[in-house]
Formats: structure tokens, C-alpha cells, sequence
């Protein structure tokens, strides 16, 4: 894909050398009546119906030539066609006619590719009200990863970014959410047991243990992990299959999705998504930079 560094499309190929697995799972997209990452709760029967046939019809903008709805079953990875169909529901849940829905879609920047070779995307707003967070609350620069327990890249780029908040200890403040992909069958067990972590001030310890055993997240392996965090077991147990924790997990993803992650991990500078290598050597000067020009508006985590 144009544009993306080298660890963006290893990841990017890391989804694809899945991709025969994934479909052999995966309803047929002219059929099914749901679609990854789309969220069609609370559509009256008909409607969604009408919704699917739109999303059946129309193009993806990403080149891959295919339908939305076929690009969302065969690419779950795929930031355009997630953002199209979102931006269609969502108008559509808003009251809008179809037309109207569709004009919305066309006018949103997922009608069209982003420009190729940049290091840093237009910044645009996340949301990240009481997501964990490093560094001082107040920090000129804010860093958000969307990330995957699970992801060999995304354990990779762990050591990276703690070397750069050790780089910028007051100047740096990063916010860790939730992007467990569909591919990995233990991420989206393990992104539960962080949050559970986190209701017990334990998310970070709990961080570090699943990303050290990002080989083996089943069950059994995370209820060690917790243990030896000094989690309280009981409430740990109860919390990680809470409605409470699963809707945070589903919540993150969506964010995810809305801010146009491709894959993992993805790394955000200020609301700028960074389509460079998360390397302490490559990031450090894009972090200095940045400090010459600080937003005013910033984001803010709540909850440590």
C-alpha cells in the first residue's frame, strides 16, 4: 500500500498470509448479516437489510476493487472500507436518507486514498477517557497506541517505547488502547485481562507479563499471569468476563477503527497517525520536532 513503512506493511502482509484461514471462517459477504467492524445494533430488520444491500453495491476506495462488504469480510484490516460503511451507518442511524447517507460517504476522507510518504497524518481527535496512560498527565505530547497483546510487532515495539519515555520522561505522556485483531484468537481474551488489571491498578505489571508471554494467552496462561501480579483472583475472574470490561474492549476497537488504524500496532503523535518504523531511533526526532509546535488541544487519559 503507498505510503506505509516497512513495519506497517509487514503487519499489513502479516494479515494477509492469514487471510485464507480468516475465509474459511467467514460468512459470505453477500449473505451474511453482519460485517467486522461495522456496527448495525439498533437498525430496525428492514433497514439493516436496506444498509447491507447499499454496503453490497458500493466500492471500497482502498484500490482493492472490491465491494465494502466483500472488502470487510476478506480485509478485516482495511481502514477504508471500515470507514466508509461507518460513515454510512452512522448517517443512516442519524436519520439520513439514503442519498443523503451516501453524499455524507463520499464527502468523508475515506472516499479517497491519503496522500504517499508521509511520516505524519492530518491529526485528528481520539478519544481516550479512562484509558491507561504513562508520563505525566499535563505533557506537551500525547502518544496513543492502538494494540495487540497477541502481535508479535506490537510486543516488538514494546522496549522501543519505553526507551523513548525514558528519552522524554515530562515531555511525553502515552496512552495504551486496545486493538485486539481478529485474527489472533487469544488477543481479544488478553486485552480483557488488562482492563481487568487496570480496575485493580494493576494494568501495567499486567502489560508487560502478557506481552512477555505474547506466545501463549490462553486462559490458563493469563490466570498464572494475574497470580503472579498479586491480583486479587476472585474479583480478577469475575471482571475479565464482565459486560463492563468486554464493552471497554469493544469500545477501544471502535475508536480504533473510526481513527483509521490498519493494523498493529499504530502509534498516534498528537492525533497524527505515524506511518514510520516504532523505533526509539526513528521516533526521538519526530518527538523533538513535535515539541517546537505543541497543539493547544489535547487529549486527556483519566484513570492511571
Amino acid at each position: 500500500m503507498k505510503g506505509m513503512s516497512s513495519f506497517r506493511l509487514r503487519a499489513r502482509i502479516l494479515l494477509c498470509a492469514s487471510l485464507f484461514g480468516a475465509c474459511l471462517f467467514a460468512q459470505d459477504w453477500k449473505t451474511t448479516s453482519s460485517l467486522p467492524g461495522v456496527d448495525l445494533n439498533g437498525l430496525p430488520e428492514s433497514q439493516k437489510a436496506s444498509v447491507l444491500k447499499v454496503l453490497r453495491e458500493q466500492g471500497c476506495s482502498c484500490g482493492c476493487s472490491m465491494k465494502l462488504a466483500e472488502c470487510r469480510v476478506t480485509d478485516t484490516g482495511c481502514a477504508y472500507s471500515t470507514g466508509l460503511a461507518t460513515t454510512f451507518v452512522n448517517a443512516v442511524k442519524a436519520g439520513k436518507s439514503e442519498k443523503d447517507a451516501l453524499a455524507a460517504t463520499a464527502a468523508s476522507k475515506w472516499a479517497h486514498t491519503q496522500p504517499a510518504n508521509r511520516l505524519l497524518d492530518d491529526p485528528i481527535s481520539i478519544p481516550v477517557s479512562g484509558s491507561p496512560f504513562l508520563g505525566p498527565q499535563n505533557a506537551p505530547i500525547t502518544l496513543v497506541e492502538f494494540s495487540d497483546f497477541q502481535c508479535p510487532y506490537c510486543a516488538a515495539a514494546v522496549p522501543e517505547i519505553k526507551a523513548l519515555l525514558n528519552a522524554f520522561p515530562t515531555q511525553v505522556k502515552f496512552i495504551y488502547k486496545q486493538y485486539p485483531l481478529e485474527i489472533h484468537s487469544q488477543a481479544d481474551l488478553a486485552a480483557a485481562a488488562a482492563i481487568a488489571a487496570q480496575k485493580q491498578d494493576k494494568f501495567w505489571p499486567m502489560h508487560d507479563a502478557l506481552y512477555d508471554h505474547y506466545q501463549d494467552l490462553s486462559r490458563k496462561s493469563i490466570l498464572a499471569l494475574a497470580q503472579k501480579a498479586g491480583l486479587n483472583m476472585e474479583r480478577f475472574e469475575n471482571d475479565i468476563d464482565s459486560t463492563e470490561v468486554r464493552e471497554t474492549v469493544v469500545r477501544d476497537v471502535q475508536d480504533g477503527n473510526d481513527a483509521g488504524v490498519e493494523g498493529t500496532p499504530s502509534l498516534y503523535v498528537d492525533g497524527q497517525r505515524y506511518n514510520g518504523p516504532i523505533l526509539m531511533s526513528a521516533l526521538k526526532p519526530v518527538v523533538s520536532e513535535e515539541l517546537q509546535h505543541p497543539p493547544v488541544a489535547k487529549p486527556a487519559a483519566s484513570t492511571k
